[in-house]
C-alpha cells in the first residue's frame, strides 16, 4: 500500500477529464493537478518550449511527493514523453496516446479511426505510429483543431454557444469525408466540450477519451508494483494552476460537479 498522491498535469483545464475518471475509478487515491494556465495552449508551440514546459511540470510535481506522474496532456505525451521518462527513471510516467490509440483499435469496426488534436499533436504523428503498430492495417485521419482549447479555457463550453458549434463542424468535416467510425478525442479539453463534438458527428460514431483511457492504464501499472493507495480509504485533492484561477474553478467544478475552490492553490514553477 502506498498512500502517497498521484501527480496530474495538463496545459490547463483538460486534464480534468482524466481526474474525473480516477475518482470514478479509484476514489481511495490521492492526486496533485496542475494546470499551467499560465502557458496554455499547448497546442501551438515547438518540441523545444513543449519539452522545458514538460519537464518543468513534472519537477513541480516531484516536489510534493508524489508516486507516480500521469501526463494528462496528449502535446506533452507527443512531444516530450522520451525526455520526461529518461530524467525519471524512479518514477512511472504515463502518458495517454498509447491507451487511447488502444481503445480505439479494439473499438472500431472499420478500421478508419479520426483524431481530433492540437496542431502539435497532429504534426507529431504519434496517433498514427501507435495506432500502426497495433493494427497496421487501419487508417487514421488526424485533424489539428487550435480553435478548441482557447475556448474551453475561456469557459466557452456550452454545446449551444454559436462558435464552438462551428468549430466543432469545421473540424469533424474531414473526418465525417474519411467515412471514420471511431473518434479519439486527442486532447483531454475535448471531453469537456464533447456534447458539441457529437452533434457534428455521425450519431453512431465511438468517442474515445484520452485521459480516461490512460487512468486504466495507471491502475494497473500502480498495482503491479505494490503502489495502489488504501482502497478502505478516500484519497485527497488538490488543485494547482499557474494562472486565470477564477475561470479554472468556474469551469473545473462545473465539468467536475464539485466545488474545487478550497482544494486550489497557486502554484508557482
Amino acid at each position: 500500500m502506498d498512500t502517497r498522491p498521484i501527480g496530474i498535469f495538463d496545459s490547463g483545464l483538460g486534464g480534468l477529464t482524466a481526474v474525473r475518471a480516477l475518482v470514478h475509478a479509484a476514489p481511495w487515491e490521492s492526486f496533485v493537478y496542475l494546470g499551467d494556465t499560465k502557458n496554455a495552449p499547448y497546442g501551438d508551440r515547438s518540441r523545444e518550449e513543449l519539452v522545458a514546459l514538460s519537464r518543468q511540470n513534472v519537477r513541480f510535481l516531484r516536489r510534493q511527493g508524489v508516486k507516480a506522474i500521469l501526463v494528462a496532456c496528449n502535446t506533452s505525451t507527443a512531444n516530450a514523453m522520451d525526455a520526461m521518462r529518461a530524467e525519471n527513471p524512479d518514477l512511472p510516467v504515463i502518458g495517454v496516446i498509447e491507451p487511447a490509440a488502444a481503445a480505439a483499435v479494439s473499438v472500431t469496426e472499420t478500421g478508419r479511426i479520426g483524431v481530433m488534436a492540437t496542431a502539435a499533436t497532429v504534426a507529431s504523428g504519434a496517433y498514427a505510429r501507435a495506432v500502426g503498430r497495433l493494427d497496421p492495417r487501419a487508417a487514421v485521419t488526424a485533424v489539428a483543431c487550435p480553435k478548441l482549447v482557447p475556448l474551453v479555457e475561456s469557459g466557452r463550453t456550452a454545446p449551444e454557444d454559436g462558435e464552438l458549434r462551428a468549430a466543432a463542424a469545421e473540424y469533424a468535416a474531414p473526418l465525417l469525408a474519411a467515412g471514420v467510425d471511431t473518434v479519439v478525442l486527442g486532447c483531454t479539453h475535448y471531453p469537456i466540450i464533447r456534447r458539441a463534438i457529437r452533434a457534428a458527428l455521425r450519431p453512431d460514431t465511438a468517442l474515445i477519451d484520452s485521459g480516461a483511457a490512460s487512468v486504466g492504464v495507471l491502475l494497473k501499472a500502480l498495482e503491479s508494483c505494490g503502489q495502489l493507495g488504501d482502497t478502505a480509504g478516500t484519497g485527497s485533492r488538490r488543485f494547482c494552476c499557474t494562472a486565470s484561477p477564477d475561470t479554472f474553478v468556474a469551469v473545473g467544478s462545473a465539468f467536475l460537479g464539485w466545488d474545487m475552490s478550497g482544494a486550489t492553490e497557486p502554484a508557482a514553477l
